[in-house]
């Protein structure tokens, strides 16, 4: 079973590559670094609990969708 970290990175990428963006793209939306953005995808990090909303609402999908705790999008 994957952890938290690893299937909220997995899911980043997923939903990112499905919408046909980059990173970059992403991280100057939400006013980051694309590094920063690299490492959540990398699964070396996570984001805090406002930019995990962030991306949700961004994404419009849950918070639980993006730690893979539902498949349901919403």
């Amino acid at each position: 079973m994957k952890n938290i970290t690893e299937e909220f990175s997995l899911c980043l990428k997923k939903i990112r590559m499905k919408r046909k963006l980059s990173q970059k793209q992403i991280a100057e939306e939400l006013k980051i670094s694309q590094q920063q953005y690299s490492k959540w995808e990398g699964g070396i990090i996570t984001p805090n609990a406002e930019t995990l909303v962030r991306l949700a609402d961004y994404f419009d999908v849950s918070v639980d969708y993006l730690l893979g705790r539902k498949r349901e999008r919403n």
